[in-house]
């Protein structure tokens, strides 16, 4: 991993954190239905544009199943659940919960292929449990009647990523980038129904236009195409320990933009969740400074 292959995976931390702080601007002010559907649709329209300036095709016909399925839970599944839940929560706890998908990824493949799951493996779970715990019982702002349920939900997002995950094991023949495009048209299609059932408020505030301008634009359509971009240049793996970054700028813009606290809970409860997601799936900091000079396609 290069400098500038350093930078990147910092500059997509910084913009996937944000996404949180967007969804808890807006969320509370427009509903999170509408918010992720305009998310969904300015990611899908900036990502056409860039798809006709490649030259770039969905091949839809042959894939249509696949984008969908990928969209329901990889996009529209787990950003509603977590604009539901930024409606309560803070950025910052929304971006640590967020961490835990990799556990439930981990999982749901061990099952899925019977993979026996080993003392690390279990003692990764329970450390990410035990993190959930700790920010959840000592956050005095979650501590309300329905708390549960929001906290319930945000978890059920991180868990529709493993669910994700698991799925697109073994479906490596389609390109990352058609993967990106195609997923987001079909989430954005899977999540109009579902618009009547969720209360829609109008805003003309600027702060929440912009809001859900950076959201769509910045934080998941050219996050996507940094994120194939390091995928290309140093590989998946490495590409993925982005995870691991996210929840610091998550609480950092969470702090500085909204003057959300940083309790001992958030910070032990976040690296407790970490440590768990280190131990589940087996991440080693040193293998990337081992493997900086291998090359990726």
């Amino acid at each position: 991993m290069t400098l500038k292959n350093l930078l990147q995976l910092l500059t997509l931390a910084a913009l996937w954190g944000g996404s949180f702080l967007f969804m808890r601007i807006a969320a509370p002010v427009i509903g999170p239905a509408i918010l992720i559907e305009l998310r969904l649709l300015l990611a899908a329209l900036f990502l056409l544009a860039v798809a006709v300036l490649l030259k770039r095709h969905l091949q839809l016909r042959q894939h249509w199943k696949h984008y969908c399925i990928l969209g329901g839970f990889n996009s529209a599944l787990p950003f509603l659940l977590f604009a539901y839940a930024a409606q309560t929560l803070s950025a910052s706890l929304l971006s640590i919960l967020n961490a835990t998908a990799p556990i439930w990824g981990t999982l749901l493949v061990a099952l899925r292929y019977k993979k026996p799951v080993s003392l690390k493996v279990f003692a990764g779970l329970i450390a990410g449990i035990s993190g959930v715990a700790l920010l959840v019982g000592f956050d005095p702002a979650v501590l309300a009647a329905d708390s549960w349920v929001v906290i319930g939900a945000a978890l059920g997002a991180a868990f529709s990523y493993g669910i994700a995950t698991c799925y697109a094991q073994g479906k490596s023949a389609i390109e990352p980038f058609a993967n990106a495009h195609g997923s987001m048209w079909a989430a954005s299609l899977l999540l109009l129904p579902l618009l009547p059932f969720f209360p829609t408020q109008a805003s003309s505030d600027p702060e929440i236009i912009g809001s859900v301008l950076l959201l769509g634009i910045v934080c998941t359509g050219i996050a996507y195409l940094l994120y194939f971009r390091l995928i290309a240049e140093i590989g998946a793996p490495s590409a993925l320990t982005v995870v691991y970054i996210v929840p610091v700028f998550g609480v950092l813009w969470g702090h500085l933009l909204l003057d959300e606290p940083i309790g001992w809970h958030t910070i032990t409860g976040g690296l407790t969740i970490l440590t768990g997601v280190v131990l589940v799936t087996g991440f080693n900091p040193l293998s990337l400074w081992r493997n900086r000079g291998a090359s990726y396609v």
